[in-house]
């Protein structure tokens, strides 16, 4: 056994072990606590159930809606820009309206400015968001009409 028959010894030892096992948990609680307070729910890649677009949620208060392609067409990427209230769980969606005929012009004629501002307009607005495993769901605050997106 350690320390064999010292009593002295195997107490340092026993008082070192639990200090540094205190220590620790401490440390996990804190950084469990820290990633708990700071980290934004809606961070990732999301799938609209209906297939309509794709968001990618970013930390740096940026947005991108993905158009999937049309028909033969290949899809288009839009860049927004949201605000997030943790505390009231709502999250604003802010047009770029210069971004929407900048997306148009990239799109080689696929898309129209006013085709990008139609598939979007249902999500520029403020949500209430509910967060469920793997399904975010926007409530639109105004009309209480649900966007159901699902974790990619």
């Amino acid at each position: 056994m350690i320390a064999k028959n010292d009593e002295a010894k195997r107490s340092k030892i026993w008082r070192f072990v639990m200090a540094g096992s205190t220590i620790l948990i401490i440390v996990g609680a804190i950084l469990l606590l820290t990633k708990l307070f700071t980290t934004n729910p809606l961070e990732g890649d999301w799938a609209d159930e209906d297939g309509s677009f794709n968001m990618s949620v970013m930390k740096n208060g940026s947005i991108v809606f993905s158009i999937p392609e049309a028909e033969e067409a290949s899809g288009v990427d839009v860049d927004m820009k949201y605000t997030l209230n943790k505390e009231e769980k709502t999250i604003t969606i802010m047009a770029d309206e210069a971004g929407f005929q900048e997306v148009a012009d990239r799109s080689d004629g696929q898309y129209t400015e006013e085709e990008i501002r139609q598939a979007l307009s249902s999500v520029i607005t403020t949500f209430d968001y509910s967060v469920d495993q793997e399904q975010l769901t926007l409530t639109e605050r105004e009309y209480g009409e649900q966007l159901v997106l699902i974790k990619e």
